[in-house]
């Protein structure tokens, strides 16, 4: 293998995006999913994979694709039935992105938490009654991200799949 092959330097970028995007899963502010699939499409446009390495293309679409519905539909259901409303996901939300400005990286997860028990002590007007809501906010949360990484990592293993039969 050559490092000056263009093929071969598009194949070690699509790696590095796909790795950036498994990582992404747990860094703010890297979109996980579109990077692995990002880099799936540029190995497959520009790798030189042939009809392979459109079919890998195309499997990853469907799993990139099922994993951002998965993502949310699932944790926003087991939210849904322990009767967490969506407000207070709002909240959790809106005070997470100013938490990661005030304190980078764990800000994020910080301000969540804090939003989250926020509007349930508000709503529920008790410190015992909002931190069982809380708590199953950061389920959801910690479901939706290995959901992400599941996915990432199937992605991952298709692209590798198709690197070694291409």
């Amino acid at each position: 293998m050559d490092l000056t092959d263009s093929q071969t330097a598009v194949t070690v970028v699509a790696g590095l995006a796909i790795l950036a995007g498994l990582a992404g899963v747990v860094v703010p502010g890297l979109p996980a999913l579109p990077l692995c699939w990002g880099g799936v499409l540029l190995w497959a446009v520009f790798g030189g994979a042939g009809l392979g390495g459109w079919a890998v293309f195309a499997a990853v679409t469907l799993v990139a694709g099922g994993g951002a519905v998965i993502k949310y539909a699932w944790p926003g259901r087991n939210l849904k039935r322990t009767g967490v409303p969506t407000s207070t996901l709002l909240a959790g939300g809106v005070l997470g992105v100013i938490g990661f400005f005030v304190v980078p990286v764990v800000g994020l997860v910080l301000g969540f938490v804090a939003g989250v028990w926020a509007a349930e002590r508000l709503r529920l007007g008790s410190n015992q009654l909002a931190w069982p809501s809380t708590v199953q906010a950061l389920k959801a949360a910690g479901l939706s991200m290995l959901v992400e990484f599941a996915a990432g990592l199937v992605i991952a293993a298709l692209w590798v799949a198709g690197l070694l039969m291409t």
